[in-house]
């Protein structure tokens, strides 16, 4: 078996064997596509970088190693589960087992690699062990494209008068919307199970989402009993079903009414600013029972009944796991108004290769799909959505964190405080790491900045984002590796940072950060299961992020001098000093 042969079959396995991807199982595919060229590998101080030139048509990348040119290559298993592949370089990697010889391939779809590249191993090279960050400034509009969507559970819970922990569901769920809104700037908010309310609750959600300043993206799931071929297959702890219709033309009859219904009561104009994704992860048998086949049916009557209510309606999908079925949606015979499709543990593929121009979402996504993973939790989940959320800007137009709050039941609601939930919010409504960094992120002006970054770990490990703001420069800077076994941060990953800017006139420096001593609230708990009420006092007046030291002035051609734990993010404002300031 040649090394091709032994990757190809390895990635078909990957992807095909079971979990998160069971299915995409089937015979290795092979993409046609060359293998990626230039490849160069650098060795840092706990890291070994390896870049490559883009090949046109890829979606992604898988990074290959060995400890000999011969082989056998294996993919560099960070931990994300999912898709183990980039869309683009340059790649860190950080595991206990780097170094050797590297190889990358190509993808043409999820399932089909390319040839491996000529093997490359560390080239001589003597890293500054500063990272260096120049800004430019010459300028474009920034894309922000954390504003585009978040996730939730499912809606209903705004509905809810239980309690969690002692905590309010619907009204702490409301208010994290509130939050993200308001904070982050989220414009649109997609979740499940919404066809398990009936018109009357379905209006009191998405009157309660409109109010917020939110639109909602109303995925069409799950089957209603009264409609299921097979109403005892169910999925979750609320017990959707996921069965296809055992009657298509009362599925149609009942997409045409609510798409009907919710045009009389808020508008043609408003409701074509919404968009309708039909049904979640169909890739999945926890999700949906029937065949391939069956789902491409329910899509194409479901589309079809839609577009009869108002055409400038928007529907697409497949909504898979794991970038499935994303060329399979394109062969519908049914309108495709956007493509959606999700991903967890790697930063969202370069999917415009297969979408002819439409529009691109990535309706959940995160730094995990376990549920009660200690690592949602965490700085490095934080920095993970950063070095997404600047891979994807300007390539793919919603990139959703999967979900808004810890308000959440999937598998029974949350027993403890910290438990691992999803949410950018836990119960009680305090900020994680997650949420402090989209809110710096926020932060950034309105005109993005160019950025030149050399050193130990450039554009690998360490990243920024610079704007220009009304009152001068911002900065956002992060150090992070996809590498699960490093979640808990590495010393041998920390790195000095010397921020070199184009001001020309003295500058006032303030600092805000997120790791293990800033806005982490998790790692500052030492309580039970639920806070006590004074607890809970202290914590809400402990949600918030303070700068992390004192300003300063920063004289034109100074660098400003950081050091960045990994995982760690800081942001740094520079505004001009005027007269009296």
């Amino acid at each position: 078996m040649t090394a091709a042969d032994h990757a190809r079959d390895q990635w078909a396995q990957l992807m095909g064997g079971g979990g998160a991807q069971d299915r995409q199982a089937g015979e290795p595919q092979t993409a046609d596509l060359p293998a990626p060229r230039t490849v160069t590998v650098e060795v840092g101080r706990g890291q070994v970088t390896v870049a490559w030139d883009p090949v046109p048509g890829a979606i992604g990348y898988a990074v290959h190693r060995s400890d000999s040119p011969e082989g056998p290559f294996t993919v560099v298993d960070h931990g994300g589960g999912d898709v183990l592949a980039v869309p683009h370089g340059p790649y860190a990697d950080t595991t206990d087992g780097r170094g050797g010889w590297y190889a990358v391939a190509a993808l043409q779809t999820v399932t089909a690699l390319g040839p491996l590249s000529d093997p490359a191993s560390p080239s001589p090279w003597t890293p500054d062990p500063d990272v260096l960050v120049k800004v430019g400034a010459e300028g474009r509009p920034l894309h922000r494209i954390w504003q585009a969507m978040v996730g939730a559970e499912h809606l209903s819970h705004l509905l809810s008068a239980d309690t969690t922990g002692g905590r309010p569901i619907g009204a702490e769920l409301r208010e994290a919307l509130r939050r993200v809104h308001d904070d982050i700037g989220v414009r649109t908010v997609r979740a499940h199970h919404i066809l398990g309310c009936d018109f009357d609750d379905i209006d009191r959600i998405y009157d309660q989402v409109l109010e917020l300043g939110m639109r909602p993206v109303v995925e069409l799931g799950f089957m209603p009993a009264d409609l299921a071929a097979d109403p005892d297959r169910t999925v979750f702890a609320y017990q959707g079903i996921i069965s296809p219709p055992k009657d298509w033309d009362r599925w149609a009859a009942l997409i045409r009414d609510l798409a009907e219904h919710l045009i009389d009561r808020y508008g043609a104009v408003e409701v074509r600013q919404w968009a309708f994704e039909v049904w979640n992860e169909p890739n999945l048998s926890v999700f949906w029972s029937g065949t391939p086949a069956e789902y491409w049916r329910l899509y194409e009557v479901t589309a079809a009944a839609i577009k009869a209510v108002d055409p400038a309606l928007r529907v697409g999908g497949p909504s898979t796991a794991a970038v499935g079925w994303v060329d399979e949606q394109l062969r519908v015979d049914a309108p495709v108004d956007f493509l959606s499709t999700h991903v967890y543990g790697t930063v969202p593929l370069d999917l415009r290769p297969l979408a002819g121009g439409r529009p691109l979402w990535w309706t959940e996504w995160g730094v995990t799909a376990t549920h009660g993973s200690a690592i949602n939790d965490t700085v490095f989940a934080a920095a993970f959505l950063l070095k997404g959320m600047r891979s994807a800007a300007g390539r793919i137009d919603a990139l959703a964190p999967w979900v808004v709050s810890d308000h959440f039941e999937e598998l029974g609601r949350p027993q403890r405080l910290w438990h691992g939930g999803f949410g950018l919010l836990t119960v009680g409504n305090l900020a994680k790491p997650k949420f402090w960094a989209l809110a710096l992120a926020q932060r950034l002006g309105e005109t993005e900045l160019p950025v030149t970054l050399t050193g130990d770990g450039a554009d690998s490990l360490v990243e920024a984002w610079a704007s220009r703001t009304p009152t001068g420069l911002a900065v956002l800077l992060w150090n992070a590796t996809l590498d699960h076994g490093k979640a808990a941060g590495d010393p041998a990953l920390a790195r000095r940072v010397r921020l070199r800017t184009p001001h020309q006139t003295p500058h006032r420096v303030r600092v805000w950060r997120v790791d293990a001593s800033h806005g982490n609230p998790a790692g500052a708990w030492d309580g039970g299961d639920w806070p006590t009420p004074a607890q809970w006092e202290q914590l809400a007046a402990a949600d918030r992020l303070d700068e992390a030291q004192p300003s300063w002035v920063a004289e034109p051609g100074e660098d400003i001098v950081l050091q960045l734990p990994n995982p760690g993010i800081a942001f740094v404002s520079l505004d001009a000093i005027t007269t009296g300031t």
